[in-house]
């Protein structure tokens, strides 16, 4: 018996559809996670200082709040068990099979169902949706050596808790936004810390602090307040879209926050010359936080920035040296434009998903891709934020999504298929739009494609993808309806 839907993965954007698709009174939903637990990048990321960096009362379901959050910048346990909650008190924790990785989906278009096959065996859904987010495959890099290392090595999203740091030499490549979390952490109990730098990332001050009790009570029971804290958050971070999208020069603000906290954390010049990015500000993702900047001026701390060439069995070698370590984490981020590699999706005709994606992924609204029917995405393509909370962009998707659902179920559709031409003029849209902004005036990042294509971020205002996902539009959409019964 085919479920009315499928959904892959656990994670924020898994157990909001989940919830969402309950309410409306659709029950019969899997969720299939290939972990022994849910929650996705906050399950798998546990490294020392792993946190948020949008402030927690906007990094939430905006129906299911929170008022009693420790401190204004949520950390990983507490983001986790918030999941958590959300998962159990709304009736969805029952509906997700663990331990059950996806290995393929097909489309039969004839019986209008995705037959899926997982680890654990095959099920059928009439709709199907990838939760799987962007950020989920870590990247080890390929520098030669790697393997031949006779210490302790591990990628930062698979965090060795078995691996004691104190007294030790320990090495992290990479300065994205895990390292800047975990070398604070880290510094204090190594005996000698070296930080890999490839290109140095723009870093500003986190006002984190915690929430005093009274706050968490006037919170709680004062009609009102919490709205108007997740509003004042949201508007103070909507505004910065001017600066990435449409008035680069408005990031000026923001690097003066730079300046100020280069300034502040580091007094040797020669250091602080070398943490100055060589590209635009927003051109990569801005980072915060308030104790990296100091931590790198600590005497146990050596920033790299010689290229590393390879590692050795006793360390990492660049061109002008050897560094002995003990342990080496690599904070290299993840394989972020395959969004549903490594799985193979195969749709009408026979079509398979990466073919279709050879140039770079697409699907209308970051949602729908043509030729792969009743198959939704969620944090796919374009949707990705550089400002602002990327669960304000969920809730948007979950409501075009649950509209298809509801689309195919009241008008008795088999299916329903994007047209080819609007996705190729979203598409066509999206790379306008993004050519004038931040993100592609000449740098490198996670953003892009191999061959320099920004296809992960929304280039605009996180409301105006809101009205764009009001509702499913039925111009849009090639549809069969049911055979009679």
């Amino acid at each position: 018996m085919a479920h009315s839907v499928v959904i892959i993965g656990s994670g924020f954007g898994g157990i909001g559809m989940a919830i969402r698709l309950r309410e409306a009174g659709i029950r019969d939903v899997v969720i299939l996670e290939k972990a022994a637990g849910l929650g996705g990048t906050w399950r798998d990321n546990t490294y020392p200082g792993a946190a948020c960096d949008v402030p927690s009362h906007l990094y939430s379901f905006s129906f299911e709040r929170k008022t009693d959050w420790s401190r204004r910048f949520p950390p990983q346990p507490e983001i986790l068990d918030y999941l958590r909650h959300c998962a159990r008190e709304r009736g969805v924790l029952e509906n997700i099979r663990f331990g059950t990785e996806v290995t393929e989906a097909r489309f039969d278009e004839d019986a209008a169902l995705w037959r899926i096959s997982t680890t654990s065996g095959g099920l059928e859904a009439r709709v199907l949706v990838s939760a799987c987010g962007q950020l989920n495959r870590p990247v080890l890099p390929p520098i030669e050596g790697r393997e031949s290392f006779a210490g302790t090595s591990f990628h930062s999203a698979r965090w060795d808790h078995g691996a004691d740091l104190r007294g030790r030499r320990v090495a992290v490549v990479g300065t994205g936004a895990s390292a800047v979390q975990i070398v604070p952490e880290i510094a204090a109990e190594a005996a000698e810390l070296r930080l890999f730098q490839r290109s140095a990332p723009y870093v500003i001050d986190k006002p984190d602090r915690p929430y005093r009790g009274w706050e968490k009570a006037v919170l709680k029971h004062v009609p009102g307040v919490y709205g108007l804290s997740r509003a004042r958050v949201y508007a103070a971070y909507e505004a910065r879209a001017l600066g990435f999208v449409k008035y680069p020069k408005l990031m000026a603000l923001l690097e003066k926050r730079f300046k100020s906290a280069l300034t502040d954390g580091v007094d040797d010049p020669v250091l602080r010359d070398a943490l100055i990015p060589g590209y635009p500000m927003g051109c990569k993702r801005i980072l915060v936080s308030s104790d990296y900047y100091p931590a790198l001026a600590r005497p146990n701390v050596d920033l790299v920035t010689d290229p590393i060439t390879g590692v050795t069995p006793s360390g990492v070698r660049t061109a002008e040296r050897d560094y002995d370590v003990d342990v080496i984490v690599y904070a290299t981020g993840f394989h972020a434009t395959g969004f549903l590699s490594p799985m193979k999706i195969v749709g009408r005709g026979g079509r398979e998903l990466n073919e279709a994606w050879r140039d770079g992924a697409q699907a209308h609204l970051g949602i729908t891709v043509s030729g792969f029917p009743n198959l939704f995405l969620l944090y796919g393509p374009y949707t990705n934020l550089g400002h602002n909370s990327i669960i304000y962009m969920l809730e948007s998707q979950f409501r075009y999504v649950l509209g298809c659902v509801e689309a195919l179920r009241g008008a008795g559709l088999a299916w329903i298929d994007v047209r080819p031409d609007v996705q190729d003029a979203f598409t066509r849209e999206m790379r306008q739009r993004l050519r004038s902004t931040v993100w592609e005036a000449g740098c490198q990042s996670w953003y892009m494609t191999g061959d320099g294509k920004v296809v992960n971020n929304w280039p605009g205002f996180t409301f105006a993808y809101r009205r764009a996902t009001r509702r499913p539009d039925p111009r849009h959409f090639h549809a069969r309806r049911a055979a009679a019964r």
